[in-house]
């Protein structure tokens, strides 16, 4: 009887320590150098946090990475009419970083096609 009891302890114990596991899981985030979170409490941004390691309530945080490295858009290529009717096809590259990643989260719905969007839209202005 007494071996049920310790065994049946030693499980409750174990749930409960993986439970905790669980939960502190979710609760520590390490964030890297080139990267923000972006933290949403109950929907309402609180901020940008990082680099280093970033504790949440789980449930109620919400974290978004954004990365703060340079990228690198390829703009599709362009067939536009010159003015001595010459027909030309231009291809365009685009660089590009976050300078702040709570507006790149909150203000855009996805930056990096909003970029793309504004850039062929450009050069599609400047060539005619």
């Amino acid at each position: 009887m007494d071996v049920y009891l310790y065994f049946n302890t030693f499980l409750s114990y174990l749930g409960v320590i993986i439970v905790v596991l669980i939960i502190l899981s979710q609760m520590i985030k390490v964030i890297p150098e080139y990267e923000r979170g972006v933290v949403l409490r109950l929907g309402r941004l609180v901020g940008a946090k990082g680099p280093g390691i970033i504790i949440l309530i789980p449930i109620v945080d919400k974290m978004v990475r954004i990365s703060l490295r340079v990228v690198t858009l390829d703009v599709p290529a362009q067939e536009v009419i010159t003015r001595d009717n010459v027909p030309v096809k231009v291809n365009a590259v685009v660089y590009f970083r976050v300078i702040d990643p709570a507006k790149a989260f909150v203000e855009v719905q996805n930056y990096i096609v909003a970029t793309s969007q504004i850039s062929q839209t450009t050069l599609r202005s400047v060539l005619g």
